[in-house]
Parts: C-alpha cells; sequence; structure tokens
C-alpha cells in the first residue's frame, strides 16, 4: 500500500510551535508512505490541487492529512480524494492543531506529539478497507415542532418550497412569545401586526396540516423517513365544528380561571379563546376550572353553543404522521422570578415581570393597554426596571446573558412614557449590550428623548414601605448606594430553555446542553444542524435570541431541508455497525444500549441474533465496546484499526486480530 502524507502549516497555527518540515521527514520513514510534504494550507484550492497531483504521480492509495479538526475539514479532504480517484474512506486525518499546537508552546515536544498523531493515523490507514455508501428513497414532506415565530417561518418557507408541512405546537394558538408582546425593538412597531398576518398564512397555507394542543409522543425512524407519532390532547370541543363565535366565553359562569396568556395578570373564563387574532381561533376547556369537569353541573358554554361543538367526554388521540425532516423551534421559558426573595417577586404584588408588564402595555391585555399597579389598580408614576434577573448570575446557574433583555427593557421605557407622560423610569443594569442594527441608538434614545434614567448596579432589595416599594441599590459609577421610592417594580427576566426540551432532545435523539438548549453540529459551520441527520433547529431553542434572529434561523432551517429533498434519494454512511452472526449469542445487550434503536432482535435458524438497521445506525460505536463477544464492529473504527493506532505508539505484544 503507498501512502502519501500531507502536513499544513495553517498559516501560524500550527507552524508557529510544530516544525511541520520535521514532521513530513519523519513521516517518510514510517511503513508504507510512499510520499509525505508539509503545505502551507491543505484546505485551500491550491492545497487539495497539490493532493490530487500527489496521488496521481505517485499511484497513491491513501492519503493522510494532518491539520485540523475532523469535524472542520474531514468532509472537504474526502471530495479531494474521491477527485484523485479514491475512495473516500482511503483517507485518515491528524488533529494536530486543537491537539497539538493550540495546547503547548515547547517547539520540540509539540513536533514528537505531532509526529506520533501521524504515525497513528497512517497505522490506521493501512487497515482500512474500501467503504460504499448505499442510496435510499426519503419521504418529503417536513415537520415543525414549535409554532412561534421561528417556527412559523421555517413552515412557511418550506410550504413555499413546495414541501408538505406538518406544524406542531403544543399550546392551543400559535403565535409564541411574540403573539403577547404589545410592541417590537427597536421600530416600536404592532407586534401583532407583523405575526398576524403569518399566522393567517399558516393557516391558510395548502401545504401546511396544523396541530395545535398537540405534542410530540415518539419519533422513530431515520433522516428520509421518520415516523412521528403525535399526541392530540384534549380540548373538550370540536375544532372541526366550533366557529370561535365566543358565545360559550359570554356565558361561562367560571371567571375567575387563570389566564396563562395574560401570564396570569388577569383571569378569564373556564372556555377560552386566548386572544383575539388566535390561529386556530378555537375555544378550549380548562379542566381545572370548568364546573361541569369538575361538579358535573352546569354545561352553559353546551347549551348556547350553535354549532354543538362541546364535547365534554373527549379524549386525547395519538395522530401518526411520517416525514422526511423535521425541525425543532419549540422557543424558551421565561425564568422563574420567585427565586431572587430579595426582590419580593410572587410576593410584593407591585413587583412584576417584563411579559406581565408587556401584557399590560398591549390593547389587548388584561387591562386594555392602561398601565396599572396590581396592588391598587392606580398609574404608576415611578417604575424601576431591574435588569439581569435570571441572567449572567452564576449562583442561580444562570451565567448566560440572555441577549434581548437590554433592549426590550429600554423599549418598555419609551412606552411608559408614551402611556403616563409624567412618569419616570429608572433603569437598574450591569451593562448595556445592545449589539444589532440600530440598537445601540434605540437604548440612547431611551435615554435621551425619553429621559430614562440608566443606574449601572445591582439591586440588593426590595421592599414595601406605605404604599410604596423602595429599591435599594448601588451605583457603581459614582461608588455610592442608593434607593429609589417606586410605585412599580419591572424585573426584567431571562430566558431558559422550555420545560420538556430535554425530554424531546431524547425521543429526536440530538444533544443539548447544561441548561437545556439544543446544541447544533457546528457552532459556526453548522448553526441550524444537530448531531442527528434530518433534524434542525430554529429560534431561540438552540439558545436566547431576539426576534430577527429567531426568524433568520427559520429561515436557514427551512432552506438546510429544501436541500436536503433536493434528491430523490440519499446516501446513507458506511460507517455503521456490522454483526458477525456466527460469533453473536443473541444477548440482547447491544440492543438496549443503542441509542437511536438502531439494533433489533431477529430469529437465525432458531436461534435469536443481533442485526443492524443500516439507515438508523449512527455510528457511535457504543455496541462494540457493549457486546461481550466482540460480535459487532463498527466499520472504518474496527478493533483492529483502533489497536494499529495504540501498536505505532506502543511495541505490538501480540500478533494477533482481535475481530
Amino acid at each position: 500500500m503507498k501512502i502519501g502524507v500531507f502536513v499544513c502549516h495553517c498559516g501560524s497555527n500550527i507552524a508557529g510551535t510544530v516544525d511541520t518540515a520535521q514532521v513530513a521527514e519523519a513521516a517518510r520513514a514510517l511503513p508504507g508512505v510512499a510520499f509525505a510534504t508539509d503545505t502551507m494550507y491543505a484546505c485551500s484550492e491550491p492545497g487539495q490541487e497539490g493532493i490530487i497531483d500527489a496521488v496521481k504521480e505517485n499511484e497513491l492509495d491513501g492519503v493522510v492529512v494532518a491539520s485540523c479538526t475532523p469535524r472542520m475539514h474531514e468532509a472537504t479532504f474526502r471530495r479531494t480524494v474521491e477527485r484523485a480517484g479514491l475512495n473516500r474512506y482511503m483517507f485518515e486525518m491528524a488533529n494536530i492543531r486543537e491537539h497539538v499546537s493550540w495546547i503547548g508552546k515547547d517547539m520540540e515536544s509539540n513536533t514528537n506529539k505531532a509526529a506520533d498523531l501521524v504515525a497513528m493515523a497512517v497505522a490506521k490507514l493501512r487497515e482500512n478497507r474500501l467503504l460504499f455508501p448505499k442510496k435510499f428513497d426519503i419521504n418529503k414532506r417536513v415537520m415543525i415542532i414549535g409554532g412561534g415565530v421561528a417556527g412559523i417561518q421555517a413552515a412557511l418557507d418550506c410550504a413555499e418550497g413546495g414541501l408538505e408541512v406538518v406544524l406542531v405546537e403544543k399550546t392551543t394558538t400559535i403565535g409564541g412569545k411574540m403573539a403577547k408582546l404589545d410592541k417590537t425593538f427597536p421600530t416600536v412597531d404592532c407586534s401583532s401586526c407583523i405575526l398576524g398576518p403569518k399566522m393567517v398564512d399558516v393557516a391558510q397555507h395548502p401545504n401546511i396540516t396544523l396541530y395545535a394542543a398537540a405534542e410530540v409522543d415518539d419519533v422513530s425512524g431515520y433522516v428520509g423517513n421518520f415516523k412521528v407519532a403525535i399526541r392530540r390532547k384534549q380540548t373538550y370541543v370540536d375544532w372541526n365544528l366550533c366557529t370561535g363565535c365566543g358565545l360559550c366565553m359570554e356565558k361561562c359562569p367560571s371567571k375567575k380561571t387563570p389566564d396563562p396568556f395574560n401570564e396570569f395578570v388577569g383571569t378569564t373564563t373556564a372556555i377560552n379563546i386566548p386572544f383575539p387574532q388566535a390561529i386556530p381561533k378555537k375555544a378550549s376547556i380548562n379542566a381545572e376550572t370548568c364546573i361541569m369537569l369538575r361538579k358535573g353541573k352546569c354545561g352553559k358554554c353546551a347549551e348556547v353553543c350553535p354549532t354543538e361543538a362541546i364535547r365534554f367526554d373527549q379524549k386525547e388521540e395519538i395522530a401518526h404522521e411520517e416525514v422526511g425532516a423535521i425541525v425543532a423551534a419549540t422557543g424558551y421559558d421565561l425564568f422563574d422570578h420567585s427565586i431572587y426573595t430579595e426582590y419580593g417577586g410572587g410576593r410584593i404584588r407591585d413587583v412584576i415581570t417584563s411579559m406581565q408588564y408587556e401584557r399590560m402595555l398591549s390593547a389587548s391585555g388584561p387591562t386594555g393597554g392602561h398601565v396599572k399597579r396590581p396592588s391598587n389598580g392606580e398609574e404608576p408614576k415611578s417604575v424601576v426596571f431591574i435588569q439581569c434577573v435570571g441572567s449572567r448570575d452564576k449562583s442561580v446557574n444562570r451565567p448566560y446573558c440572555s441577549g434581548f433583555c437590554c433592549m426590550y427593557t429600554a423599549k418598555q421605557t419609551i412606552l411608559t412614557k408614551d402611556h403616563i407622560p409624567d412618569s419616570q423610569s429608572y433603569v437598574f443594569y450591569m451593562d448595556i449590550r445592545s449589539p444589532g442594527k440600530n440598537y445601540d441608538e434605540f437604548t440612547r434614545r431611551a435615554m435621551e428623548e425619553y429621559g430614562a434614567r440608566y443606574i449601572r448596579g445591582r439591586v440588593a432589595q426590595v421592599y414595601e414601605k406605605g404604599d410604596k416599594l423602595i429599591v435599594r441599590g448601588a451605583d457603581t459609577l459614582t461608588g455610592t448606594s442608593i434607593e429609589v421610592e417606586a410605585d412599580l417594580v419591572v424585573l426584567a427576566v431571562g430566558a431558559e430553555s422550555t420545560r420538556g426540551a430535554s425530554a424531546l432532545a431524547e425521543k429526536l435523539r440530538i444533544s443539548y446542553d447544561t441548561y437545556g438548549f439544543y446544541m447544533e453540529s457546528h457552532p459556526k459551520l453548522k448553526p441550524v444542524e444537530t448531531n442527528t441527520a434530518g433534524v434542525f433547529l430554529a429560534g431561540c431553542c438552540q439558545g436566547p435570541k431576539d426576534i430577527p434572529s429567531s426568524v433568520g434561523q427559520g429561515s436557514a432551517a427551512a432552506s438546510k431541508v429544501l436541500t436536503l429533498f433536493s434528491k430523490d434519494q440519499l446516501e446513507s454512511d458506511p460507517q455503521i455497525s456490522q454483526v458477525d452472526i456466527k460469533r453473536c449469542i443473541g444477548c440482547g445487550k447491544c440492543i438496549s444500549t443503542c441509542p437511536f434503536g438502531a439494533i433489533k432482535e431477529i430469529d437465525f435458524r432458531g436461534q435469536p441474533k443481533a442485526e443492524v438497521i443500516e439507515t438508523v445506525c449512527q455510528g457511535c460505536g457504543i455496541c462494540t465496546s457493549t457486546c461481550p463477544q466482540g460480535a459487532i464492529q463498527l466499520q472504518h473504527f474496527t478493533d483492529n484499526q483502533i489497536l494499529a493506532e495504540v501498536m505505532s505508539l506502543c511495541p505490538p505484544l501480540l500478533e494477533k486480530s482481535f475481530e
């Protein structure tokens, strides 16, 4: 076997602390190496052309590139060796940037380690075998999980691209958090005016099937052929008959039902349509407060319903859909402000969250757009905004910045002045983070044109004094403590992953971080892709972001789906597990440990055996390490290939095959 080795300088990233010429020289002495050189940028066009020319001129059978992480450029170099006429799996990559040059400054030690990594890659390549992908048909339908602005954008883009879309929303209406907003920054235009037409487009688009009041119950299958079970929750109303006329709400006697859409600022009826622009505009019954469902008495809604749509005996249903791709756009939840007991959240009535204040400002909110103190209904003249409640605070396990709180606080100070011209707003902040287009100008406008007083410092305590609130904090710019008398305190709560995000991630077989946000495949190169092929991300489920970024990511996810479906068939990755049926004893350990459900039990001449479902297997290798008989081998990472790497560093003690 004739192997070529190419050692990349990567500018000074590698060559600054590794003698690449010496590494190439050491590689020339390795068994099977017929050609070795160092190159400035192996991933550049001249670098790739140099590899192709060397393969052809030296009649090479395999290639090793020593450069950066395979996560970044392995696919690039595999395409390069294919263009040179080799099988793409006759290629190995030694990571001498992240594993060597970036973690040490000693030139001699780094050079020796890089040479060892190259020797390991060469040893493995000598054990590599030709692998060939297989093709399979795909189902060109897509499921969007989450009906917020990111999910809506992704659904509309996919539908406009000619795809059939299944949109699943867990609440009774799409719109997400944006539907609750009064205005948006930095343009201060009506949130409903922007979002409403898109919601209507979803309802009327012939390519979109909407499941509201529904959640994903189970996901099986693989990219191009997912099978999804959707649990449709009971609303106790037949939505095929309901016209959204609202007569049931008018007659319902249970009028003290907590209103989640209005952030529990006000109450609503037990049968309810969340807001006038709701899509679908259908009523649903809260079983916890409905007199009929609790006590078996009442039934006023059923009496007045002109279409006889009320169904007190309605049960949950399971719907099944088959799709080729899934976009997770499950959004975010707001931090539980009551954890900060020093602020009085949940205890002092005039301490509210930013979203509750948003509902007060909204004309469709519980106060009709009038800002009132919850304690006495009076108009507040002094409003204090406290930033970073549940953001940038390690003590509550939220060290990250939520990104949009500085901006929506500036917006709310402007709206406060518009609603109450003689009011004064105070903002306690840590830092103002406004990096978006026209964002910094917007915060300056809040200060300079609307008179908002910004105080740099944390608040230590909020307490009641008579009918007023005293906000005690620090002004770090002047180095003094400060007390502000307020009528209303608004907590700028941060974003956190939506409840149930981790459970859904396990169903989708995707990763999530410490805080429950879904992890992208690569933070720079694959920001909307996941480690599971065919599953994409959009919006705040991947991390806190504002509306423009969420919309942009929704469109990005849709473009990835359209790209995936641009072909009639997909190729399966041959780097999957294979079972040696002669060695398999049918213990089933591989079946129970496979996180992708890619192994099933079969009957082979009356004996149980394991069989890998090739299109489902993701090549993680857990089954290989679990099998007590060594009956499963992961192609391209077999025991012999791994041991060849080990033996290149250690003198071989045994001349034995472990496969």
